[in-house]
């Protein structure tokens, strides 16, 4: 992956309020959702939904600022030792039981651990990562970053959720309510292992990333609906259910509502946002041969053309 802050398009000095709104406008014009005809959408979506994960998290931040971490998160590769070591870190760290783990159970996707050379060389020769072979005290284990789907409702409602890791534990995950891609919840103690007697377990990182809903979408704290209508209920107006993440509510459309009107239903969003009706009127699909008769003799009040400027030069 790319410089996040690059691809984010933010100063490496950036406030954590500014890297939330660059990712947000990117996340709404990259969405796969609003980009149908655009292939490359989803992967530029991916890669700033990627970026605001490593970014959002001050720890993860702070370690790729030094240089520790790569920008997938990975561990950078430190230089080989005098004499050489086989393979070497990098090789360890892709070996079974390293670094990088796949899990088909539970939604989780990619595992990357954040260990260091030390966690290896503590591993590598059983504790002995002292210079000199000296042995160290108990080290904490390194955090565990995992890529976890979730669906738009649990996201937009929170949502408790069994997941199973790559060793066969079964664990409890807490989705924050009005979580959004790249939100990162994380479970103490379920990370790697610590070194030494006593050492505690580091912590999963699980990034998620919310699938798209098959009618609701989000912009921000709001949430938008399209909502169709018949012909009849947009001219004369109506009242009607409506579908909203937490049930559906009565709306009252006003007589006379055309393509694209925009309802408010308010505190319907998430995190104190609302939810927006877009009405999307609806032609009979059968013939209406009363109302074309009626319209075939009807003289609107205003004549005026929609269509006026339009094939000006």
């Amino acid at each position: 992956m790319d410089d996040p802050y690059k691809i984010l398009g933010v100063e490496r000095t950036a406030s954590a309020d500014e890297i939330r709104k660059a990712y947000r406008a990117l996340a709404k014009r990259w969405h796969p959702d609003t980009n149908p005809d655009k292939p490359e959408a989803e992967a530029r979506f991916k890669a700033v939904s990627a970026a605001y994960a490593l970014l959002s998290d001050p720890d993860q931040r702070a370690r790729f600022d030094r240089g520790e971490i790569d920008a997938s998160g990975a561990e950078r590769a430190p230089p080989p030792p005098p004499g050489g070591m086989g393979g070497g870190w990098r090789d360890w760290a892709d070996a079974p039981g390293g670094a990088r783990y796949r899990s088909s159970a539970g939604g989780f996707g990619d595992y990357l651990d954040e260990s260091d050379l030390e966690d290896f060389l503590s591993r590598a020769f059983g504790g002995a990562a002292g210079r000199g072979g000296a042995p160290r005290g108990p080290r904490r284990g390194a955090d565990v970053r995992a890529s976890l789907q979730v669906s738009f409702l649990d996201a937009a409602r929170g949502a408790s959720r069994e997941v199973t890791l790559p060793d066969g534990r079964a664990v409890r995950l807490s989705i924050p309510k009005g979580a959004e891609t790249g939100t990162v919840p994380r479970l103490a103690g379920q990370g790697m292992p610590g070194t030494g007697e006593g050492a505690p377990a580091g912590d999963l990182l699980a990034v998620l990333e919310v699938q798209p809903h098959r009618f609701f979408r989000r912009e921000g704290n709001d949430i938008v609906v399209d909502l169709p209508v018949t012909l009849k209920e947009a001219l004369l107006g109506a009242k009607v259910e409506v579908p909203t993440v937490d049930g559906p509510v009565t709306l009252t459309i006003p007589p006379r509502s055309g393509e694209g009107t925009r309802l408010r239903l308010r505190g319907r969003g998430v995190n104190g946002g609302h939810q927006y009706v877009v009405l999307k009127p609806v032609l009979p699909a059968e013939p209406e041969p009363e109302l074309e008769e009626f319209l075939k003799r009807w003289t609107p009040r205003d004549a005026r053309d929609p269509r006026a400027g339009m094939l000006a030069p």
